[in-house]
């Protein structure tokens, strides 16, 4: 069985783990940018505005005279067939963001597995030990990242926001510039989240590296011991 110390510490990463899952799952369901852009019929009368408020899986789009008068009303859409339609490079990354999020998620389900096994086993230095939940957590850290990464340069680099408009509102003839971008919670939960990935392998590399010293300590007297008092 395992002493104290080291279920404290394990555990201690599991729980750290799971309210990082907790977060992600949370983010995953709110908003994640907004998006405002100038609007008009062309470019010398942009009197109009037009506004995306985008979800990971679902958005909606506000347009004020844009092109014409009118009272505005949200326009729901979901995001994945529209986003398809805006072209390849910001389906692509839409795509890549959203499968590298449920990656994270499933690495950090296997940190909290390895984790409790380890605070009631005392399992080889192999995947299933420390190793393990040093991996883990690492691809869940480094994954985190990136999904900021793309999202960052999908919504602020690519036409993704300009394509959606014109599909949603089926006007080609649009014109729309001085987009603006202001990102939502959804985003910035992401970095709390890589944030306790990271204290999950802070704790338990406290942990080996206490029982690393302690091991050492233990051997220190056979290994200072007079080679006299050895041979006996």
């Amino acid at each position: 069985m395992p002493s104290t110390k080291k279920t404290i510490y394990f555990m201690s990463s599991a729980l750290v783990t799971a309210i990082a899952i907790g977060i992600l799952g949370f983010a995953m369901s709110t908003e994640w940018a907004k998006m405002t852009m100038k609007c008009g019929k062309d470019s010398d009368n942009l009197n109009g505005t037009a506004v995306i408020t985008l979800k990971l899986f679902q958005g909606d789009l506000v347009r004020v005279s844009c092109p014409v008068f009118g009272n505005p009303q949200p326009e729901i859409f979901q995001v994945f067939p529209k986003v398809m339609e805006a072209g390849s490079s910001p389906a692509a990354l839409h795509i890549l963001t959203v499968c590298l999020m449920a990656l994270c998620l499933l690495f950090s389900a296997a940190t909290i597995l390895t984790s409790l096994y380890n605070s009631v086993s005392n399992p080889y230095e192999n995947y299933m030990g420390p190793v393990g939940i040093y991996a883990y957590s690492s691809l869940s850290t480094c994954l985190s990242v990136l999904v900021l990464i793309l999202f960052a340069v999908n919504i602020s680099v690519t036409s993704m926001a300009e394509e959606l408009t014109k599909n949603i509102a089926h006007n080609d003839d649009l014109h729309l510039k001085d987009k603006s971008t202001e990102m939502q919670t959804g985003f910035y939960l992401v970095i709390p989240y890589t944030v306790l990935s990271l204290l999950a392998i802070a704790l338990i590399y406290m942990y080996d590296h206490a029982a690393y010293t302690h091991r050492k300590e233990q051997q220190k007297p056979t290994e200072d011991a007079p080679k006299e008092t050895m041979m006996y």
